[in-house]
């Protein structure tokens, strides 16, 4: 008996080595084989593209791994760009941006939210093009002579703001509450955006989030309020202050 339990135990230890086993063999990279007890992490990889590309290469450029176009091309220069990183912080230099890189480059955020998509479910799902098309339409309002990154930080506070307990649950809602935004007070958001606001509003959706989850933004030069000066500054992007 005390033998056929031994033999049992050796053939599940050798059973769970092929598994491992297995995983490298279909090529998959050290960042997935952390993960691999729970659920597979997704990973963003050469030919990927969006708002969380932009992120990963905007947090590389601003720590000096990669001098490129922060453009949402998955390129070669990226690549290149993150096995530096992973170099430099003790991780297989592969190229490929999983769980365990992007909690190196502080982005646990944007990880939880590629786990949440590894079963082929959107971030974007969750939005019409009505509330894209009107996103845009106050980024276009509010941060039209901002540069790209800020017009994406506008969008980015406000579905912070649909995520939030403490506003509306949607995007109509965050926008046309009571005196939120001043363009809805002074009309401007009724123009109609522009191409690169709508790319703002998409990117905003898609997850790039360059406030690091703010729900307050305001210019300093025109601010009236005191109650705004006292939230926790997080980051700055042009004019505007992006705040807790």
């Amino acid at each position: 008996m005390k033998k056929a339990l031994r033999m049992g135990v050796v053939a599940l230890a050798v059973a769970t080595i092929g598994c491992t086993t297995a995983l490298f063999n279909l090529g998959h990279t050290s960042d997935e084989i952390a993960a691999a007890p729970f659920v597979q992490t997704a990973v963003l990889k050469q030919g990927a593209s969006g708002g969380e590309v932009k992120e990963l290469q905007r947090r590389l450029k601003q720590w000096g791994y990669y001098s490129g176009a922060v453009d949402g091309i998955y390129g070669k220069a990226t690549v290149e760009a993150v096995k530096y990183f992973q170099k430099k912080n003790g991780l297989t230099p592969d190229g490929i941006a999983g769980k365990a890189t992007f909690e190196a480059l502080g982005m646990n955020e944007s990880a939880k939210a590629l786990n949440s998509q590894s079963g082929g479910s959107s971030a974007s799902s969750n939005y019409t093009s009505s509330d894209t098309y009107l996103l845009a339409k106050c980024i276009y309002a509010e941060a039209r002579g901002e540069s790209y990154e800020g017009q994406v930080a506008v969008g980015a506070v406000i579905l912070n703001r649909v995520r939030s307990s403490k506003f509306p649950n949607t995007i109509s809602g965050v926008i046309y509450q009571k005196n939120a935004f001043t363009a809805v007070t002074d009309g401007q958001i009724n123009l109609a955006p522009d191409k690169t606001a709508m790319n703002a509003a998409q990117d905003a959706i898609n997850g790039w989030d360059p406030t690091y989850g703010c729900i307050y933004y305001y210019n300093p030069a025109v601010a009236t309020s005191s109650w705004i000066f006292g939230r926790q500054t997080v980051t700055t992007i042009g004019k505007h202050v992006f705040a807790i």
